[in-house]
């Protein structure tokens, strides 16, 4: 990494035209920079104190009006001397005073985030901080960024801490017992309890890595069931727009459609699919091939079944997708009376009662039908209709309630995949450790410990390499 006593320039908005443009120097001799271009400043300005400034080029002509503002350090976000000129949103105009502070030997490009990573390396903010900057820079939905604005303020290196400051002082305490017994004697009695209960917290964090990963890239979610079921007019209706082209011949999608829409503060991406039949036309079994490989990946599955299914029908479809989390409703159910589609298929008495499948949150029958004549029959199927608009907003909060369970995304800690890492090995660690505690020695269970500690600490950045550090700020924008 280049010595952070270089000092730093880059623009802090889109190079795009706009009302306001920032070019943001840091680093020791960012005040003198910016006073070359901006002379009317002070020679000492006011740290926070914004002033009216002529910027000018290297002859002294006048190349803008705007704004001058200087953060003393450590006050600032890098921990550094930082000045921004805030001028008007020309992208000629800002290359312009780019290029004439460029002209000064001491002053060089900033690289991808290296803004963000002077704070870091400075002790402004810790590694989750750091993320969550670039978290809230690339987040394309309300959840996204609620769940980052928390990070930024730190609520997941709050929980990082909480579990971090026990853990090393229960590695000193066993360290302490190890190379000074008779000073630290009894420091270990309690380890057991000390590290399963810092185990349960390792646990319950990485519980909200699946949460985490919805909320950086959205849910996706599928419409899936036998041709002609009502899936596209369904999906058109959850979109929002004509995106799927209906007809009553049966096999009209023949490729997977998708759209992005937001439910609740949270991304989600609908996938309209092609409707499995046997002996499809060849284009439409390529479709087909291509839903079935789409539904091991979503994170749900709607299976939109005729009025007419059954619940062997249901248990069949709903063996199509593996390990995906199902949801089973009747669609068009505009197309036949309510007391036959809230039964859940066609026909009467017994045939048609035991037709229905289990609702949204249930499951049906890896079997098919009742288990004997003295059954209990399953719940009728949630009832939509895309076309009228009758239980579509039921099925929105099925979808949600499934994928998240319960609470709402902005409460969510944002936790990385690369942060879920971290703390399975952390969790792994301890409960090795844990183990230690009751049939080996100290000296694996201190090992252990200290395992945990150095993953944990890749989290929070008290432990981290510098590659890490070079692969985790190449994701940010240059000016961050």
């Amino acid at each position: 990494m280049t010595p952070p006593s270089a000092t730093i320039v880059a623009l802090a908005t889109a190079p795009a035209a706009g009302a306001v443009g920032i070019l943001r120097l840091s680093g020791p001799a960012a005040l003198e920079v910016g006073r070359a271009l901006a002379p009317g400043v002070p020679q000492v300005p006011t740290p926070r104190h914004a002033y009216l400034a002529t910027f000018v080029d290297a002859a002294g002509g006048v190349l803008d009006e705007g704004l001058f503002l200087y953060f003393r350090a450590p006050q600032s976000f890098t921990g550094e001397d930082v000045v921004e000129l805030q001028a008007h949103g020309s992208p000629r105009l800002l290359r312009l005073l780019l290029a004439r502070t460029l002209e000064d030997a001491r002053v060089r490009p900033a690289l991808p985030g290296e803004f963000t990573r002077r704070a870091f390396l400075n002790g402004r903010i810790d590694l989750t901080r750091a993320e969550a900057v670039a978290d809230l820079v690339a987040a394309d939905s309300e959840a996204a960024v609620r769940a980052a604005a928390a990070g930024l303020s730190g609520a997941l290196a709050e929980r990082i801490r909480a579990l971090e400051e026990p853990l090393r002082a229960l590695h000193a305490d066993l360290e302490g017992v190890l190379n000074f017994p008779d000073e630290a004697e009894g420091a270990d009695e309690d380890a057991g309890p000390r590290v399963a209960a810092l185990r349960s917290e390792a646990d319950a964090l990485r519980a909200e890595v699946g949460r985490g990963r919805l909320v950086r890239q959205g849910a996706r979610v599928a419409l899936y069931g036998p041709v002609n079921a009502g899936k596209s007019t369904l999906f058109n209706r959850l979109v929002g727009e004509e995106r799927a082209l209906v007809d009553a011949e049966p096999g009209t999608t023949r490729d997977a459609l998708e759209a992005r829409v937001e439910w609740d503060g949270l991304g989600v991406t609908l996938y309209d699919t092609a409707g499995l039949r046997e002996a499809p036309g060849r284009v439409e079994a390529l479709g087909i091939a291509r839903t079935r490989d789409l539904l091991a990946a979503v994170d749900l599955a709607v299976l939109v079944l005729p009025p007419e299914a059954s619940v062997e029908e249901a248990a069949s479809w709903m063996r199509e997708v593996g390990a995906t989390p199902v949801l089973v409703v009747t669609g068009k159910c505009d197309a036949v009376p309510a007391t036959l589609a809230g039964a859940g298929g066609g026909g009467t008495g017994r045939a048609a009662a035991t037709a229905s499948a289990s609702p949204v949150f249930g499951t049906v029958p890896a079997t098919g039908g009742p288990a004997g004549p003295g059954a209990p029959l399953p719940p009728p199927r949630p009832r939509v209709s895309g076309l009228t608009g009758e239980g579509v907003d039921a099925l929105r909060t099925s979808v949600l309630t499934r994928l998240w369970g319960g609470g709402t995304p902005s409460a969510v800690a944002l936790v990385s995949e690369r942060h879920a890492d971290a703390l399975r090995r952390t969790a792994e660690a301890l409960g090795r450790a844990e183990e230690a505690s009751r049939v080996s020695t100290l000296e694996v269970l201190s090992g252990e410990v200290g395992l945990a500690l150095e993953a944990l600490g890749e989290v929070s950045g008290t432990s981290v390499s510098e590659a890490l550090l070079d692969t985790l700020f190449q994701r940010f924008c240059i000016g961050k």
